[in-house]
């Protein structure tokens, strides 16, 4: 909690804070508190209607759904699933000195193996063994 809360919430440090000041100033306050106040719950039921409203669409359509005698199951079957990103293809190969294969695409972070081939053979990416 920070201190400006700790003296809104504690009636003792709020009267200590507004000690010295204009009663005009805590008037303003005062208003543009209950400003904020009013929008916070004018936008609380905003909320809590749109909920409502979607609550009530949701109920149409199983209505609907369940007169047309359509199942859940039945409606799954029509949606396509979404469409899988792509795999991309390997662009470089390399045989660590252990005699393992190790294949890269070119994107992203350089991988640990490809980094120590370049670094021992004094070699760039565009100088690295492609797939063919």
């Amino acid at each position: 909690m920070t201190d400006f809360i700790k003296i809104l919430t504690r009636k003792n440090s709020l009267r200590k804070q507004c000690q010295d000041m204009d009663p005009a100033v805590i008037e303003k306050v005062i208003a543009d508190l209950n400003d904020i106040r009013e929008e916070i719950e004018e936008a609380r039921q905003r909320r809590e209607q749109e909920e409502q409203a979607k609550k009530e669409k949701v109920a149409e359509i199983q209505r609907l759904m369940n007169e047309a005698g359509i199942g859940l199951e039945e409606l799954k079957k029509t949606v396509e699933p979404a469409a899988r990103k792509k795999a991309v293809k390997a662009k470089y190969v390399i045989t660590d000195s252990e005699g393992r294969e190790h294949t890269w695409s070119g994107r992203g972070r350089t991988p640990v193996a490809f980094r120590e081939y370049m670094d021992a053979n004094n070699l760039t990416k565009e100088q690295l063994p492609t797939v063919d």
